[in-house]
């Protein structure tokens, strides 16, 4: 093994999507603590945002707090451009951002169904071409997708899985599209996690009995998987879709 694989962020830019809560703030702190300099968007959670970003500057790194709508394509792109200028480079795009509004097919409503695709797909898809002109050989693109991509699982989550399977299929094409630039793509499908999305106790007692080990994950750990694709030792790892699931669909 190249003795300059290592597992240290030090020099390097992150921007987070949806960083303020959940996986998003644990992969936050977890890219911080490995070195980078970390950007990251919040959407309605200020408070939440300011805490995290003083949390971070209180143990010595380098933080940049943006509010942006992923909903917003504008947003999106001058989120983009603003870490960029920040930090004077990009190496890190972690697309994190994802709402969940269940419902049944029947009535489903449409501009919520448009708010699920804008948020979950076509915001990764805007902030990656928004990277892109930023990004150099060693680039790493990492997207939050789901379990859901693989098995729905309950009823009333079919818009969710539809944009979490397209997720993965994106990944699979833009890792193509960038190989020959030396930037991987790859995106990490939680299982059930003790996040806000997951909170109601109904919600984990349904989903526990399910879990190879008897219980839902940690954001910290979702974290480690991403800080493990942002490294120099994931090199050889493009196109993958990895689940990180407590054995969720063993």
């Amino acid at each position: 093994m190249p003795s300059s694989l290592s597992y240290s962020l030090a020099g390097k830019v992150a921007l987070v999507t949806g960083g303020s809560r959940g996986i998003g703030a644990a992969t936050v702190r977890r890219l911080s603590k490995d070195g980078a300099a970390v950007a990251f968007t919040y959407s309605a959670s200020g408070e939440q945002a300011a805490k995290l970003a003083a949390e971070i500057e209180s143990a010595g790194g380098r933080v940049l707090a943006i509010q942006a709508d992923s909903a917003d394509v504008d947003a999106v792109r001058a989120a983009v451009a603003e870490t960029a200028n920040a930090f004077g480079r990009l190496d890190i795009l972690v697309n994190n951002a994802g709402i969940l509004v269940r419902g049944l097919v029947d009535d489903y409503d449409l501009a919520t169904f448009d708010r699920m695709f804008d948020v979950n797909v076509r915001a990764a898809f805007v902030a990656i071409q928004a990277a892109l002109p930023h990004m150099q050989s060693g680039g790493r693109i990492i997207t939050t997708g789901s379990v859901t991509a693989e098995r729905s699982g309950f009823p009333g989550s079919s818009v969710y899985s539809m944009t979490k399977g397209a997720i993965a299929s994106m990944t699979r094409g833009l890792a193509r599209d960038l190989g020959p630039r030396g930037i991987t793509v790859n995106a990490i499908q939680p299982g059930p996690t003790a996040t806000d999305m997951n909170s109601s106790e109904e919600s984990r007692a349904l989903t526990k009995p399910l879990m190879a080990i008897g219980r839902v994950g940690e954001d910290y750990e979702v974290a480690s998987l991403v800080a493990y694709l942002a490294s120099p030792e994931s090199s050889f790892i493009t196109g993958s879709a990895l689940t990180i699931d407590g054995g969720y669909l063993a």
